[in-house]
């Protein structure tokens, strides 16, 4: 059965919320869309899923409150509308991609190494987050401003993606390109064949580990032999 927002506290109203309207300090999620709130958390976590693998279209309010075993009216309080859900699921997942990113950045070393560090790093994420590569595929769908959303949060990443391609080119490493236009081309090729992944999954067709390994192998190959100068 449902369950409902909590009962009210002196001095609160339901679900927390202070009497006055405004959130309790551990209250609605914070601009980076990460809550405090267990709750929040868990309605973030199945709308990823929802949105990640059937798409924002096919997922509704209703069918998310009774996957959680909420009322409707539990989801509202933390986000007052799908829009307002959507946009705190990117905020929340695009720190964690960038955050998976970094960190396989600031652990490779120079060079070839970091090209091959962040595609082994999203390879691992469709192993163990494939909602979380099947919503940037999901998003880049939608457009603006969804897709706006995500690309504004990710610009840090990029530009200083952008700024390694151009490095790397002056220092004849690689071979010289437009360095935005570079890294869509890698965009494209690896997500493209990451979410790959994740729509033989949706599909019901499990890759196995060794599939994965073959296809990181073949993108790692794809890109080395497209980048380097020798």
């Amino acid at each position: 059965m449902p369950t409902v927002a909590r009962k009210p506290t002196k001095g609160t109203a339901a679900g927390g919320r202070p009497a006055n309207g405004k959130p309790a300090a551990s209250g609605r999620p914070a601009a980076s869309g990460r809550p405090a709130n267990g709750t929040a958390d868990r309605i973030l976590d199945a709308a990823l899923r929802s949105f990640g693998t059937r798409g924002y279209d096919a997922t509704s309010l209703d069918a998310l409150a009774g996957s959680l075993e909420v009322a409707k009216q539990t989801i509202l309080y933390w986000f007052p509308s799908k829009d307002a859900l959507l946009e705190a699921v990117i905020a929340r997942s695009a720190g964690e991609l960038a955050d998976a990113l970094q960190s396989a950045l600031d652990r490779a070393g120079d060079g070839w190494d970091r090209v091959e560090a962040v595609v082994r790093s999203v390879f691992r994420l469709a192993a163990r987050r494939p909602e979380l590569l099947g919503l940037v595929r999901e998003v880049s769908r939608l457009g603006p401003p969804p897709a706006t959303q995500m690309t504004v949060a990710l610009q840090p990443l990029v530009e200083r993606a952008s700024q390694f391609l151009q490095a790397e080119m002056d220092a004849g490493r690689m071979r010289r390109h437009d360095p935005h236009l570079l890294l869509l081309a890698i965009y494209s090729t690896v997500v493209g064949m990451v979410t790959e992944v994740e729509v033989l999954r949706a599909l019901g067709e499990e890759p196995t580990a060794r599939s994965l390994v073959r296809r990181r192998a073949d993108v790692l190959a794809l890109l080395r032999s497209a980048l380097m100068t020798g």
